[in-house]
């Protein structure tokens, strides 16, 4: 459906030419940007030439899988306003903000925690999947560099006055934070066993919304504020973790850049450090190794000297993911070095920070396997995935259903049918019991790998077993 505008809308032709975007292929790219968020959309030719000649303006979401289309192309997002769309029903850039004010950067925090709860009330048709596709790697730079320049505010403290809000100041004490540490420890456990699509993950937005956000609204003095600061970067960047898990990428970018914005308000360089290494592991994920490389080494770039063993091993285990997903054995082969010299060097005394408590040798063999995954190193990947299931644990479910299937890519890519289908059976077993559309993501890489095999028995009841997963709604 579509609404009238006054005119042609020209801006929309000047960008598409610049874009060199033809008006079907507009309307391909619209269409699938839909179907990746469970919308049928049927544009085509004519329906783009009404859009431009005659100004008319579609409904719903299409205005903004319009701006996502046109902004993959030219490789940086587009505002409605740039394509003439913005009269069109709004789906505020909300959470994309990095601003040097810290009384600005709590208002932005703030405003999407608000976000994100309307968006989960108003259905299928909610914000999150108005900004379907919306996911710009090139929106991390800002953050990544006034991380960098600056990583710590110089006063947080904050006095509401009588007038201000509503009802009396909240004065926001040490307990106050303790209760948002606690709950991200519980929600850590949580996504871990279940993962991010379970009923209990998406509490933490919650929380975020009715507790996160009127602390950080109070008033605070500048010790209590550090910590305030911290507690909620870290509730935000798990919001931002199972967002990513459950492939809501344009809400986990958002997620990310305000828990580095909070982490730079808590004077948390590590923490930040941490945040960036997750917005490395999406960007790698999504296909962007280049990108992941950079975030990756902003976040060791601050810490040299400052961040534990175990942290800086960490980290440079990241870098390694983007450098092997950049194909670049040298560079992968050599970060994955220095993450295990890092790691033999970490001791049971140092203060390791809570938020780092998954990380241990298994982890970094985990990590290490997907690495030689990447760059078809099929004996790496086997020797380092022995490693990383040697020692199953109910703690991190999602994390043994993964490396599971990585055992069974490298399997198939030995020549070893039987054992790849043998690993595939118990990863679906894992996926089944678990809410994690990155979990499913890779089940479906390997039942794509085993199509060459379709007839084989053996493949034929995987992927029977792995049937129900793959119908089971997002």
């Amino acid at each position: 459906m579509s609404r009238e505008q006054r005119g042609p809308n020209e801006k929309l032709g000047a960008v598409l030419a610049l874009a060199g975007i033809s008006n079907a292929g507009l309307a391909r790219r619209v269409n699938d940007l839909g179907a990746q968020r469970g919308l049928t959309l049927r544009y085509d030719k004519t329906s783009v030439a009404r859009w431009v000649s005659k100004g008319m303006v579609p409904q719903g979401a299409a205005p903004h899988l319009i701006a996502a289309a046109i902004g993959q192309k030219l490789g940086r997002p587009v505002p409605l306003h740039e394509i003439g769309l913005a009269d069109a029903d709004p789906a505020p850039e909300v959470g994309l903000a990095f601003p040097r004010d810290v009384g600005q950067a709590v208002r932005s925090a703030t405003d999407l925690y608000r976000l994100d709860l309307a968006g989960r009330r108003a259905g299928s048709g909610g914000i999150w999947q108005s900004l379907a596709g919306s996911f710009a790697v090139s929106a991390y730079a800002t953050p990544a560099s006034r991380w960098l320049i600056t990583p710590a505010d110089s006063s947080v403290a904050r006095d509401v006055g009588p007038g201000e809000g509503s009802g009396a100041p909240l004065k926001v004490g040490h307990s106050d934070v303790q209760k948002l540490r606690e709950a991200a420890e519980d929600a850590r456990r949580w996504d871990s066993k279940y993962g991010g699509g379970d009923w209990r993950s998406s509490m933490v937005p919650e929380c975020l919304r009715v507790e996160a956000a009127p602390l950080l609204l109070g008033s605070y003095s500048d010790e209590v504020g550090r910590a305030l600061f911290g507690a909620s970067a870290e509730l935000t960047r798990l919001a931002g973790w199972m967002a990513f898990d459950t492939g809501q990428q344009e809400a986990a970018q958002r997620y990310y850049i305000q828990a580095l914005r909070l982490a730079r308000a808590a004077a948390d360089v590590p923490l930040g450090g941490y945040v960036l290494a997750t917005m490395s592991l999406q960007a790698t994920y999504r296909g962007f190794g280049d990108e992941g490389v950079d975030l990756a080494q902003a976040a060791l770039e601050r810490n040299r000297g400052l961040a534990t063993a175990r942290t800086m091993s960490f980290f440079r285990l990241v870098e390694a993911r983007a450098h092997a997903r950049a194909n670049d054995a040298p560079a992968a082969g050599g970060a994955l070095k220095a993450a295990e010299s890092w790691l033999e060097r970490a001791r049971p005394g140092d203060n390791d920070p809570s938020w780092l408590g998954f990380y241990s040798y298994d982890r970094f063999a985990a990590d290490a396997a997907e690495c030689y995954r990447d760059l078809k190193a099929p004996r790496q990947v086997r020797r380092f995935t022995e490693q990383a299931l040697s020692k199953p644990t109910e703690e991190f479910v999602r994390s043994h259903g993964l490396r599971l299937v990585v055992s069974a890519v490298a399997e198939l890519e030995s020549g070893n049918l039987d054992a790849a289908c043998e690993q595939g059976v118990r990863a679906v077993e894992v996926a089944g019991r678990i809410s994690s559309a990155r979990t499913t993501e890779y089940v479906k890489d390997l039942l794509h790998r085993l199509e060459p095999y379709g007839d084989e028995p053996r493949v034929v009841e995987l992927r029977e077993r792995a049937r129900p997963l793959l119908m089971a709604p997002a």
